[in-house]
């Protein structure tokens, strides 16, 4: 099991496998794909968390995905989403997105601007039960974000994410800090710290740049503190 032989794993940017498609600028940070490694498909219960730039009018046609909760956050630019439910929305920086594949959907994710490329991570979670109905949900909390801190963008435990997702053991946070700030990194089985932008510094784990990940595995509490330019930061606990 990915990351489960230390409580402090520390990734690098540059240590993930890479896709390069021209209209895809793609990095994952488990197996995904033509990219296999059976010592590191998963940390805890997240599976694929790809972190994606896609060119104007670019994108992911219509593509099949079942039993699978996929937490969409976009960084930079617009992302259009459709899917054969019938949803239609356009994810933005600040909108929390998530889709329950269930029994089976397909969906395409484009980029609409002719002339931005899009900046967003993917990230995929196992359900805690099998077959149930697809469903799609999006919420806007730009507003939590510019109070500060952590703020719990899904979750499947009742009344604690603004977008619910089909597994009750998985949380994932998101926070814009300010240069200096530190918060307080959930204390969980298996928690994935990501720096997506910017840079900051993980207790116990050293001065982390953006693309830079920290596996944590019944590491107990520890702090964040962001770098002199600010980050944004998303930090996935599981079981």
């Amino acid at each position: 099991m990915a990351g489960d032989a230390t409580p402090i794993d520390v990734r690098r940017a540059g240590e993930r496998f890479h896709t390069d498609l021209g209209w895809l600028d793609s990095w994952h940070s488990f197996s995904f794909g033509g990219h296999y490694d059976p010592t590191n498909t998963h940390h805890g219960l997240l599976l694929v968390h790809n972190d994606d730039v896609v060119a104007p009018e670019a994108g992911f046609p219509p593509h099949f995905h079942r039993d699978m909760e996929i937490v969409t956050w976009v960084l930079d630019g617009e992302l259009e989403h459709g899917d054969t439910l019938g949803n239609r929305g356009v994810i933005r920086p600040g909108v929390a997105q998530r889709m329950s594949a269930g029994t089976g959907i397909r969906h395409s994710e484009m980029n609409p601007s002719a002339a931005l490329a899009v900046h967003f991570v993917q990230m995929w979670v196992l359900p805690d039960t099998e077959g149930l109905e697809p469903s799609y949900e999006q919420v806007d909390v730009e507003a939590d974000l510019e109070r500060g801190g952590l703020v719990a963008v899904a979750s499947g435990r009742p009344g604690r994410g603004a977008v619910t997702i089909n597994q009750r053991d998985a949380t994932l946070f998101a926070g814009r800090l300010a240069a200096g700030t530190t918060v307080v990194v959930p204390d969980a089985p298996h928690v994935h710290v990501f720096v997506a932008v910017g840079g900051g510094e993980l207790d116990g784990a050293g001065p982390l740049a953006q693309g830079d990940a920290v596996r944590l595995t019944a590491a107990g509490t520890r702090t964040f503190t962001a770098g002199p330019n600010g980050a944004e930061v998303l930090i996935w606990e599981t079981a």
